[in-house]
């Protein structure tokens, strides 16, 4: 396992320990958990984008579809 080192202001390492205690958690763990939470909430919010991204091309090509579909469904042929 990897150390890493880091300087964080002593109000937010006051908050952490008072979480941490809180929740029967060492300060270790508890920064482990915001992390790994943190890389999810950002893993998620990325694959929501794609998603929405992905949605408006669908729709956009939905357009399209109905448009034709409208032009040959109102053919003067019929």
């Amino acid at each position: 396992m990897t150390t890493v080192t880091i300087r964080i202001p002593d109000d937010i390492v006051h908050n952490i320990d008072t979480c941490a205690n809180h929740l029967n958690l060492t300060r270790s763990e508890y920064i482990k958990r915001a992390i790994l939470a943190m890389n999810k909430t950002l893993k998620d919010d990325a694959r929501a984008q794609r998603l929405r991204n992905a949605s408006q091309r669908v729709r956009q090509e939905s357009m399209v579809v109905n448009a034709e579909f409208s032009a040959i469904e109102h053919d003067p042929k019929d």
